[in-house]
């Protein structure tokens, strides 16, 4: 052993206890020794000295403090839970409740508003899944994927996706989901050392989050100097789908003899399979009736809003009654696969106190396939009769004439890969003066290769075998689905699934390539000296994005056998359909347990991929003529259904960031009271270049196939648009902390965030696709010019550590946001088009985003943590109340609506036992309703942008674990115990947009570390 290994010992306290989550604190030496004391004492009022292990936020540590290691960083209070003999006389927390009091160390010493969540040890995180463990924390809530179930994203404040920024070791990491947020279902948490959120900025690591910014830390080898290894396995069983998959991951570091050089390395493979139930409404969308559609009329009706026209003189023609209908209704089960491998590999050299230097490399490839089987009925407003309108205006009840069915299914695969590679250099160049450098690469693929994104199958009957179809609402979308009668062919419900009368109807192939790489550096240098931190320090990141979208819709190959063939009298289309495609059934009984309404007695169970083959082995219809292929709309089709890309959704963004920062972090007192205040400001400036390809449809024309389709069979020549943007702002942030006494901290914080728009909005470029639906023509146009959400933020908060591992917290906050970004829908005309069907100019409703107004958000954050004594029992509560000026008017039917989206009343608790080696949690979980989003699947309406709410819901988890020996221990899980199901609605809550039942998953398992 070298000799500076000794003096490491020595240092090890001291050192360690002068790293904090924000700044770092110099601690006076008597003050320390007087904590260390009370640590021997588990009944005592005043807290230990916190002695954080990991840095809760930007990496202010010196290279010599980098290279200690964490499990001697936090002493343990014995008669306070599981501990374990470490290096020399150190006590190492372990288990949960060692985890507790890590993370209240962190956020008592940092000196803006910070949460954390630490490993408990190395290999076992307390949660299966990222997300899921940061909804624990107060002012924190998720999204779930809703046919897995799986959180996805998260919610801090009311402020989700693109708000909140996601870090890996202070990096920013490469996402080509399409926006800037990170789906954290692609985060293996086995291997995790910590999560960090931070509520207020430091100005060091980033200030591009008005929610929040969550750092995750990953292990190196000299956080557990010596040869470490961790092992986990286990399978999963969702209920529904009845197949035990399995999970493991294998950790494994080592440091030489010297602690000069270290290697870790790690890999995760993670499968989850799930059954999913969806019903769903896919839009809906706002509009007139015309009174003659109404309950209770009688003669004919022509709606009509053309006052030219002949019908319009009768006034029960004329459609000036507002009012919302369901675009298209459904039910389908999905089938899904989600299968992830992730790899790490970290190599450190240390070969001097004054030199880090670590290389580290982050790779996640995530695999999902989902196969979906479902019906769908498509309505038009026009066409719908006897129509009753309840006192919001939603049609409750409605009867439509000359409905088709469709039966569906589809074989979705996406893939999302991202490979990151950093270098991080720490120099102390004095006793006082830290340098440091970070460099980093990293790229991120959407359906990398020749991967097909979504094959579907569409089969059906119509035209001759139409019904007149009844919609009815039977209740709120919390606990009822609409439901639908006189289905049928013709309306023979006992001839819903008669193969002998369904054929073919449409086939739509489309996959979204998209690829983000993304290029950082970032260099500072540290001044510590006594009670003063200075940081200084310049960042770069180039963020290139690029997208493309591939489908049949593009050169309308989709229509190829559309029309239901000869038992519909359609034009075209195969009828019958060979009998060995048909590969069963999802009966639809009982489809949705503890939901009112009913639905048709099945769906069809069937190979897309088998569907697609058949037509193609039909033959070319260039070639030779083909029975039953849509001559009178699809050309260039030579019989296999290859995707074109859209010129329209090729896009392809630049973004540039310079910044610089500078903060001052200082302790001293305030009346004999220790008060410590830190003060940061970062300037940003970003340039843009956004390029798209612009083209204009010439024409539009009706389907021979299916009468509800308009086509556009040509459109202008594709042109390159490029447009280019900047802008610069400066970001300052106080953080200010007085100690009012040993237990009671008082924080006072300010600061100013911005958030960026997404990159998907910047197309310079309209976009109008191809398969246009009567009476919905749509399109959508990108704004390059959008500028950042920028927010003042304040926070004022109380803390009280009035007893080891346990707190209470209160927390004052209020965000005044500007340059609101709003999703307008216009109604337009686009290129002199015109409409077919009603010979009239063609009204598209178009999508666009444009900055605009003005907000506050505001609330208050309420926190808990008791530990009852030695008997191991304890619990975390905490609740969020949040609301804003800006809450959102149902009743504003103008084109440019808005409100803040995101905002919901929360609460968490956990409650858990942690002793001898048992532990035991149960995890309740409640989020009120919000609103979601604006837009909706189908968003076609006269009336704006349609909202999206997600309503309230409860989720009850569980988890378990047992330490049979030192090294070795099994663990178990049981999520959503309570059957949680998802709901959304639409303006109005009986307006249900989706349900989906996912369903309990059960988890049993195996760690190993050594």
């Amino acid at each position: 052993m070298r000799a500076r290994t000794g003096a490491r010992s020595f240092r090890r306290i001291h050192v360690l206890a002068c790293a904090t989550s924000l700044a770092t604190f110099a601690w006076a030496a008597p003050a320390l020794a007087q904590d260390q004391g009370n640590l021997q004492n588990s009944t005592t009022s005043q807290p230990a000295a916190p002695q954080p292990a990991v840095p809760a936020t930007a990496n202010t540590t010196s290279a010599a403090e980098a290279g200690q290691p964490q499990d001697a960083a936090t002493a343990q209070d014995v008669s306070q839970g599981n501990s374990a003999q470490g290096a020399g006389d150190d006590i190492v927390v372990v288990g949960l409740r060692g985890s507790l009091q890590r993370n209240l160390d962190l956020k008592r010493t940092s000196s803006g508003v910070v949460d954390v969540i630490s490993a408990e040890d190395i290999g076992k995180f307390p949660d299966s899944n990222v997300a899921a463990s940061l909804q624990r924390l107060p002012g924190v809530s998720i999204q779930r994927s809703g046919s897995r179930g799986e959180p996805t994203g998260i919610t801090v404040r009311g402020f989700g996706g693109d708000f909140n920024t996601t870090l890996y070791d202070g990096r920013r990491i490469s996402t080509a989901t399409g926006g800037r947020q990170i789906d954290f279902s692609t985060v293996g948490v086995d291997f995790i050392g910590q999560l960090s959120v931070l509520k207020t900025p430091d100005v060091s690591l980033a200030s591009s989050s008005i929610g929040a910014t969550v750092n995750i830390a990953f292990p190196n080898p000299f956080d557990h100097p010596g040869f470490r290894v961790a092992a986990t396995g286990s399978g999963s069983i969702q209920d529904r789908s009845g197949k035990i998959v399995p999970t493991g991951g294998l950790l494994v570091s080592s440091t030489n003899a010297d602690e000069t050089f270290g290697v870790l390395a790690d890999v995760i493979y993670t499968k989850r399979d799930t059954d999913t139930n969806r019903v769903y409404v896919s839009g809906w969308p706002g509009g007139n009736f015309a009174p003659c559609q109404l309950a209770g009329s009688t003669g004919t009706c022509t709606p009509t809003s053309n006052t030219a026209s002949a019908a319009y003189a009768n006034p029960a023609n004329r459609q000036n009654l507002p009012g919302w209908f369901p675009q298209q209704y459904g039910a389908e089960q999905q089938r899904v696969e989600d299968e992830r491998v992730d790899a790490r590999i970290a190599l450190q050299y240390h070969p001097s106190d004054d030199l880090m230097l670590t290389i580290d490399n982050n790779f996640s490839r995530q695999t999902i396939t989902q196969e979906n089987y479902a019906f769908g009925v498509w309505f038009n407003q026009g066409d719908l009769r006897n129509v009753t309108l309840d006192k919001n205006g939603t049609a409750t009840d409605f009867t439509q004439t000359g409905t088709p069915t469709d039966f569906t299914s589809a074989l979705n695969k996406q893939i999302l890969q991202t490979n990151q590679t950093g270098l991080n250099v720490k120099y102390d160049a004095t006793s006082n003066l830290t340098l440091e450098g970070d460099v980093a690469y990293a790229k991120s693929w959407l359906n990398p290769g020749d991967v097909i994104g979504s094959r579907n199958g569409d089969i059906g009957y119509g035209n001759a075998l139409s019904n007149n179809l009844r919609f009815t609402v039977g209740g709120n979308s919390k606990d009822a689905f609409p439901t639908i009668s006189n289905y049928g062919p013709a309306g023979n419900a006992a001839g819903w699934a008669d193969t002998s009368l369904i054929g073919s109807h449409v086939t739509v192939n489309q996959t979204q390539h998209n690829t983000d790489e993304l290029v950082q550096f970032r260099g500072n240098a540290t001044w510590k000296q006594d009670d003063l931190t200075i940081k200084a320090g310049g960042q770069f990141y180039q963020d290139t994005f690029d997208f493309r979208n591939q489908s049949t819709f593009t050169n309308n190959f989709w229509q190829a056998y559309a029309g239901y063939g000869g038992p519909s009298r359609g034009t075209s289309g195969i009828s019958p359909l060979p009998a060995s495609l048909y590969q069963g059934s999802v009966s639809l009984n009982n489809f949705i347990p503890g939901f009112k309404g009913s639905l048709p007695p099945s769906v069809f169970v069937f190979s897309p991929v088998a569907y697609q083959n058949y037509l193609t082995s039909l033959g070319n219809p260039s070639a030779q003529n083909v029975p039953g292929f849509n001559y009178g709309n699809v050309t260039g089709f030579t019989g296999t259904f290859d995707e074109a890309v859209d010129p329209g959704s090729v896009l392809k963004v630049r973004e540039r960031t310079w910044s610089l920062y500078f903060s001052v972090n200082f302790k001293t007192e305030i009346g004999s009271l220790p008060f410590t205040f830190n003060a940061g400001v970062r300037n940003e400036v970003t340039n843009l270049v956004a390029t798209g390809q612009g083209r204009l449809p010439t024409s539009l024309v009706t389907s021979t196939a299916d009468p509800t389709l308009l086509s556009i069979p040509t459109y202008t020549p594709v042109q390159g648009v490029t447009n280019t943007s900047s802008y610069s702002y400066l970001l300052p942030s106080l953080d200010a902390k007085l100690e009012l006494t040993n237990n009671l901290i008082l924080r006072v914080d300010a600061s100013r965030t911005l958030t960026r728009p997404s990159l998907s909005l910047l197309n310079p470029v309209l976009n109008v696709g191809n398969g246009q639906r009567i009476g919905a023509l749509s399109a959508s146009g990108g704004n390059p010019n959008l500028k950042p959400y920028l927010a003042d933020n304040f926070d004022l908060g109380m803390e009280w550590y009035y007893r080891r591992n346990s707190y209470l917290a209160v927390n004052f906050f209020l965000k005044n946001v500007s340059n609101f970004i709003v999703g307008g829908v216009t109604r337009q005309g686009i290129n002199g088009l015109v409409d077919p069907t009603t010979g009239t100019a063609a009204s598209f409703a178009v999508s666009q985003q444009v900055n605009g107004p003005d907000a506050t958000v505001r609330g208050v954050e309420l926190a808990l943590q008791q530990v009852f004594g030695d008997t191991g029992f304890g619990f975390q509560a905490n609740a969020t109340f949040v609301n804003t000026n800006r809450p959102y008017d149902d009743k504003n039917i103008t084109q440019t609506g808005f409100a803040v989206t995101g905002l919901a009343n929360s609460a968490n608790f956990v409650g858990f036992y942690d002793k001898n080696g048992f532990q035991f949690r149960t995890a309740l979980n409640w989020r009120d309703k919000y609103l979601l989003q604006f837009g909706q699947n189908q968003n076609t309406g006269s009336f704006g942008s349609e909202p999206t709410f997600v309503n309230q819901s409860f989720q009850i988890d569980l988890t378990t674990s047992y330490d049979i020996t030192k090294n070795f221990s099994v663990f178990g899980e049981a999520l959503n115990v309570n059957n949680n199901q998802q709901s959304t609605h639409g303006r109005y809550s009986n307006q249900l947009l989706d349900v989906f039942d996912y369903g309990r998953r059960y988890t049993v398992g195996a760690r190993y570390r050594f």
